[in-house]
């Protein structure tokens, strides 16, 4: 550190005057020596533990390890909640909060004594909403993960969270399983704690943290439940009051470099689209440069790697015993698609960190030359029907249904299509096109994860298993299927999908990258003009909702609050007395 520097903590504690007493002595309360207080960095950890979001149970003995750390290296550790969001509880949606928890980050961070922060983050919204929140205040910081929980087994077979929980669903209700099958696989799939085990959001999110170079190499996949998880967390603390001595801030390490990279590691891994939404808002609170064209562009030549559910049938626990993230990102780089020198939070480049890594499992991470899925990165679609953009997961997705023309059946919102989605009248078979409104950021509101619509029993009887659907909602990373999302604008923004109309033709061609509604301008004129917004969803007349849905900018924006894009950067408060 430099000896002219002064650390941000001592606005507070380096104070010999009244308000200095107030500042130390109120801590002093916990037993804390007079040393503590002098001038010694002071780093905050952040902490979304809740018994309401179960993937993050298990918070409390990270952070301990943390401290360990911190202390370890002479820092002054001090945890803080902020707002947890559980995405197995949380309604009507996790994401309708991912905003509101930045926030919460954001204000503790900034408002308090500190001089850098640790961030504890595991379910879905959870890391998004702690990197946005922190990159706004820009001190120095590392992600920590909670790392997935381990591999489901029932009946002698892997089961992955959300992936098998949709398709047992499917199977219960074909009649395929029964009801008491259904329940004892509810125990078996969810045995540890930690989050969901297949390549889904939150393993997606830890993997961003670690290819954008803000979390330890091999956050992305440590088992929660391994003790290396911990050892991780005390190695990041020890390392996180370094880079305050250093003064590396979270604007040094997510830099554009970082963030093609990440797009890069997001195509190889065959991670969730949420991850688009996530790093687009992300990208938004540093004032990087970075659209929904780049995902397609810079993941267009990148083939999966990863044999893990939902795109294939292991879990992240092979994955991490078959050399985790460092492998891809090696193997990536050896093609060229990494920015080696990338710096990352432990201070080395990212080709220092991923050049050693080994492969001990080619069925579970494949070479470059023999992927699991060739060119299998983000799709991004244009066309009348998205002009701003619509996101598909090819990986995901059934290879015969890339390119399809089909018929319309339209459900205007999500009550729509559970009231008639099980009538053996609703007029569909598997060549139709489902089409799902009025679930965007406005419309749900939060955009829930409702994209990837359940099939009709009738046709799940004749033994069809996917069908093509589209919708301005978002996708489980848990699920698959044939399934186009994030169309934007939104239908209750007033975007085209608002005028589609039962029996209409739409085409999807993926590798023209290409979503087109076959209506004229002149009849999509008339539809428009006959339009009226949908009646505004329960509870947004006032408080946040009323807030998120007056703000919220579109899902090719990453559906943030307007007035949170930029960072508001790290200047001391003034004084409270």
């Amino acid at each position: 550190m430099s000896s002219t520097r002064k650390l941000r903590s001592q606005e507070w504690f380096g104070r010999q005057d009244k308000m200095g007493f107030y500042y130390r002595s109120w801590l002093k309360n916990r037993g804390f020596p007079a040393d503590q207080f002098d001038g010694r960095p002071v780093i905050g950890i952040c902490n979304t533990w809740s018994e309401l979001t179960p993937c993050n149970s298990h918070f409390k003995t990270i952070a301990e390890h943390v401290k360990y750390g911190v202390l370890e290296a002479g820092g002054f550790p001090l945890e803080f909640p902020v707002m947890s969001l559980g995405e197995t509880q949380l309604r009507p949606t996790a994401m309708l909060f991912r905003n509101l928890a930045s926030m919460d980050v954001e204000e503790s961070i900034r408002g308090n004594p500190l001089d850098g922060v640790v961030l504890l983050m595991g379910c879905d919204k959870t890391t998004p909403a702690l990197l946005m929140g922190a990159a706004s205040v820009d001190l120095p910081t590392i992600g920590i993960s909670g790392g997935p929980m381990l591999s489901g087994r029932y009946k002698g077979q892997l089961i992955g969270s959300g992936t098998n929980t949709i398709s047992m669903s499917e199977q219960l209700r074909a009649g395929e399983i029964t009801l008491a099958e259904f329940h004892e696989a509810e125990q078996a799939m969810h045995r540890s704690q930690g989050h969901c085990m297949t390549m889904g959001t939150a393993s997606t999110m830890a993997s961003m943290v670690e290819a954008l170079g803000m979390g330890m190499p091999g956050n992305a996949a440590i088992p929660a439940v391994d003790a290396r998880r911990n050892l991780l967390a005390r190695e990041a603390g020890r390392r996180i009051v370094q880079m305050v001595k250093d003064d590396i801030r979270i604007s040094q390490i997510l830099t554009r470099q970082a963030f093609e990279n990440a797009i890069r590691a997001l195509a190889g891994i065959g991670g969730s689209t949420n991850a688009v939404i996530h790093l687009l808002a992300l990208a938004g609170r540093l004032g990087v440069e970075l659209n929904q064209d780049d995902f397609d562009r810079l993941g267009r030549e990148v083939h999966c790697l990863v044999n893990i559910m939902p795109s294939g049938s292991f879990l992240m626990e092979d994955f991490y015993y078959a050399g985790g993230l460092p492998v891809v990102l090696r193997r990536l780089a050896e093609q060229g698609l990494l920015h080696k020198d990338a710096v990352t939070v432990n201070g080395r480049s990212m080709w220092d960190n991923v050049q050693g890594a080994e492969c001990w499992n080619e069925e579970v991470i494949h070479a470059f030359d023999k992927p699991f899925k060739a060119n299998s990165g983000i799709a991004i679609l244009k066309g009348n029907l998205a002009p701003d953009g619509a996101v598909i997961k090819p990986s995901a997705a059934s290879p015969h249904l890339l390119k399809t023309t089909g018929r319309a059946v339209v459900f205007s919102s999500i009550e729509d299509l559970h009231n008639r989605i099980n009538d053996d009248a609703l007029d569909i078979d598997e060549s139709s096109i489902m089409v799902l409104q009025n679930c965007g950021p406005k419309g749900y509101p939060g955009m829930a994860e409702v994209g990837n619509m359940p099939l009709p029993p009738k046709l799940l009887k004749k033994g069809v298993k996917d069908m093509v659907r589209i919708s301005d909602a978002r996708m489980s990373g848990t699920a698959y299927g044939t399934v186009v999302l994030h169309v934007a604008p939104e239908a209750a923004a007033g975007g085209n999908l608002a005028l589609v109309r039962n029996g209409d033709l739409i085409t999807l061609d993926v590798a023209e990258r290409r979503l087109h509604l076959h209506v004229d301008d002149a009849e999509l004129a008339t539809r428009r003009a006959a339009w009226a917004p949908p009646e505004p969803p329960l509870h947004t007349g006032r408080g946040y909702a009323k807030l998120y849905v007056d703000t919220v900018m579109q899902a090719d924006k990453g559906a943030d609050l307007d007035f949170l894009v930029g960072r508001s950067g790290s200047a001391v408060p003034r004084d409270n007395h």
